[in-house]
């Protein structure tokens, strides 16, 4: 449920792409930081009374430290013009109208076909500077797209690293906010249109398919919002486009079931995804990767497992614009997470295995 707290601006912070960071004193004389989102709830100044939801905050939660900007009660923003009818964060204090791509654009009435572009999963948002550096290294003129969907952060606004990016001309396509999550510059309802639209109104070449900052996790095999990750390979494949299915690994996760290859990328993969997909694998000569291999064998079954150079990759990784973070691990505390989302970047940016001459299994 939600913990209210009442607070005036202290100070403003940084700003990026729908955001705004803030310091909030609260009635007791506490100070926290605090985010606005200034398309839901005005812009703060210093002095304003906020009312601020402080529930994750307090259990310590993903929500990057923050608390999170309700109203600023005496100076409500003017009313912005209602352009679509879409509407997301649907029966929440704060839905939000959006302008539905399916309706604006007409070349989505009939579309049905990504006519193969290839299209990346990834479970974490984190993957996505990873995936885009993967690709640059085969074809930095890419037009690159972001397909968000809404198991993590609603508000792509959320995102720093998205805005980093597109500052930096790595996504050069634009981004698609699809289901519930909404700030993209496209919206969608589902992930099938969002594809569609990333490939015929933004003209992408490629596109890139993760949850938001943030994820739902129980520690069970099924109650991860990741899963989700099957389920967009099979949209891939239903609308006839290449899907990539990015591995999920970690040689810095102390935890067992994450370890090497995460058990996630069993479930998404081995059991949700119906439709075959193109599983990169790095190819690294050394104990830990045979080991990552001898886990992936477990998906060879329903996929192609594709043996992906790593050749160029450590230096196109450590030329992103946006630092590389997974789990609060940086590149170099982890490195073997942002290899496989880079391998499988690079796999897509080639046309899968067919196109590139790579040992397949």
């Amino acid at each position: 449920m939600i913990q209210w707290r009442r607070g005036v601006v202290a100070a403003v912070g940084r700003a990026w792409r729908g955001s705004l960071e803030i310091d909030v004193t609260a009635a007791d004389g506490r100070m926290f930081r605090a985010l606005a989102y200034p398309e839901l709830v005005g812009r703060p100044e210093v002095g304003d009374e906020v009312l601020v939801s402080v529930a994750a905050l307090e259990l310590g939660l993903g929500t990057g430290g923050y608390a999170l900007v309700v109203a600023i009660p005496s100076r409500l923003p003017e009313d912005a013009p209602l352009e679509g009818h879409m509407v997301k964060a649907r029966y929440t204090p704060l839905q939000t109208v959006v302008d539905g791509a399916e309706e604006r654009y007409p070349e989505l009435a009939n579309a049905s076909s990504l006519d193969g572009m290839p299209v990346v999963v990834a479970d974490l948002h984190s993957a996505l500077p990873a995936v885009l550096a993967g690709i640059r290294a085969e074809r930095p003129d890419a037009r690159v797209a972001y397909v968000m969907t809404d198991g993590g952060a609603l508000p792509l606004w959320f995102s720093r690293a998205v805005d980093g990016l597109r500052g930096a001309g790595w996504l050069t396509a634009g981004t698609v906010t699809v289901g519930q999550a909404f700030g993209g510059d496209l919206e969608c309802v589902t992930v099938h249109s969002g594809l569609l639209a990333a490939r015929h109104v933004l003209k992408a070449d490629i596109a890139v398919v993760t949850q938001g900052p943030g994820n739902l996790g129980t520690g069970t095999e099924w109650g991860f919002s990741g899963v989700a990750c099957g389920e967009a390979i099979n949209a891939v494949a239903v609308l006839g486009g290449l899907p990539v299915a990015a591995l999920r690994v970690s040689s810095g996760d102390a935890r067992e079931r994450h370890h090497g290859l995460s058990h996630h990328s069993l479930t998404a993969y081995g059991k949700v995804a119906l439709a075959r997909a193109e599983v990169a694998l790095p190819d690294v000569d050394d104990v830990f990767w045979h080991g990552v291999a001898s886990q992936t064998a477990e998906l060879a079954a329903r996929h192609t497992v594709v043996s992906v150079s790593v050749d160029g990759l450590d230096s196109a990784l450590r030329s992103s614009p946006v630092k590389l973070s997974t789990m609060g691990r940086g590149l170099d505390q982890d490195y073997a997470a942002f290899l496989a989302s880079a391998c499988a970047g690079r796999l897509a940016s080639v046309g899968g295995s067919q196109h590139y001459g790579m040992l397949h299994t």
